[in-house]
């Protein structure tokens, strides 16, 4: 039997299609005319109850319907997987479940039905203040739309968050710090508790990576791109948004549960096309990802009861960076007697002893009796900190 500890365990719920295709998006998502919302139904719940199986002794502390664009989800569909999931595992009495959710695909009907399906939290990809950046992203709704969205789910969900996208191309300091001021207010004064802000960047295999490899626009270079992480730090934490994860804010206990879950190093199912999960399966760290393409996926549940693609084992040094990889992107850092638990060796054994001492000289990284912790400045500049950590 599994030992859970307070890094929970999580069902993700992955809903492939899309409207449009949005130019930055390296998701598994795919456009669909129509989709056979019964056919779909069925086969997400046939492929929850053959991991439900594996891992019986669970307890269920979160839910998320990602994507893809999970508001065109039937909410029947949500409703029954969140019901086979409570009749599948023991639940945790503060169970959180999030669906994700595109301020042109929903209204107050479809939010309603959403809510009464069980979903207790919203994130809706908002992505920018401004029209003309989000015709540039790509996005098929205008700043009005995602206000009158955000406004109207913030009168049903107990937790709603929203998305929003800086360092696009052209973006002056002043600007992204009156943009970011007005989604704070808008955040106060609607009840909004969480915000993510990522900075945009280029991945391969997107139609924006080729069309900045044309030339077609520019990015904001390093320096400035610090800079607006750093405007965008000081002034969540002003407003009582601190930073909890390296592009994630939220008021006093309104952190997303699920993606904590993924950070601490916590065990998850993964259903659906392209879904990734981490299983613990008689003592051992398990990495399982299901068939990308939906019709093919969709094809192999029916046909075998669950579409993965490949199953492996983690091998112990793998499972120690990885948990070192995810954990000091949280402010909380990397917990010492969790790490024990998960990886069977102290952090000090897995670092390297002359980097970790280096690091915290020069103000990069901090330790004490309960965590080992990236500071602020060791956050900014994670990807340089690791590499030196783990060299």
């Amino acid at each position: 039997m599994t030992i859970q500890g307070d890094e929970g365990f999580g069902l993700y719920v992955h809903w492939p299609f899309c409207i449009s295709k949005c130019p930055y998006c390296d998701f598994n998502s795919h456009v669909a005319q129509a989709v056979d919302q019964a056919a779909w139904r069925r086969a997400l719940l046939t492929e929850l109850a053959h991991f439900a199986a594996r891992t019986p002794d669970k307890i269920l502390t979160s839910i998320f319907f990602g994507g893809g664009t999970p508001s065109l989800m039937d909410p029947a569909t949500a409703a029954a997987i969140i019901e086979a999931a409570r009749a599948s595992w023991r639940t945790a009495n503060d169970l959180e479940i999030t669906l994700e959710a595109n301020p042109g695909t929903v209204d107050t009907d479809r939010f309603t039905a959403i809510r009464a399906a069980g979903v207790s939290r919203l994130s809706m990809g908002v992505q920018a203040l401004k029209d003309a950046d989000l015709k540039f992203l790509g996005r098929r709704h205008g700043v009005e739309e995602a206000r009158r969205a955000w406004r109207t789910a913030a009168k049903i969900f107990p937790r709603v968050s929203f998305d929003l996208i800086y360092a696009r191309p052209g973006q002056e300091p002043a600007a992204w710090r009156r943009e970011l001021g007005e989604a704070l207010k808008e955040v106060h004064d609607n009840g909004i508790t969480h915000l993510s802000l990522y900075q945009l960047t280029m991945e391969p295999g997107t139609a924006m990576f080729e069309a900045h490899a044309r030339g077609e626009f520019a990015l904001p270079d390093e320096d400035a791109a610090a800079n607006l992480f750093e405007d965008t730090q000081a002034l969540c934490a002003e407003a009582g948004f601190p930073a909890y994860e390296i592009s994630n804010h939220a008021a006093e206990g309104a952190a997303c549960r699920h993606n904590l879950t993924y950070w601490r190093g916590g065990d998850y199912v993964g259903v659906g096309p392209g879904a990734h999960g981490r299983l613990t399966i008689g003592g051992t760290p398990r990495a399982t990802r299901q068939i990308k393409a939906p019709a093919l996926w969709l094809k192999k549940v029916e046909a075998a009861g669950a579409g993965t693609q490949e199953e492996t084992g983690i091998a112990p040094d793998e499972r120690e960076r990885e948990l070192i990889l995810m954990g000091l992107r949280v402010t909380e850092g990397v917990d010492r007697a969790r790490f024990i638990r998960l990886a069977g060796r102290p952090f000090e054994e897995v670092a390297n002893p002359g980097s970790v001492e280096k690091l915290m000289a020069g103000g990069f990284l901090e330790l004490d009796a309960t965590a080992v912790r990236a500071t602020a400045s060791g956050r900014m500049a994670l990807n340089a900190v690791l590499r030196e950590l783990l060299a």
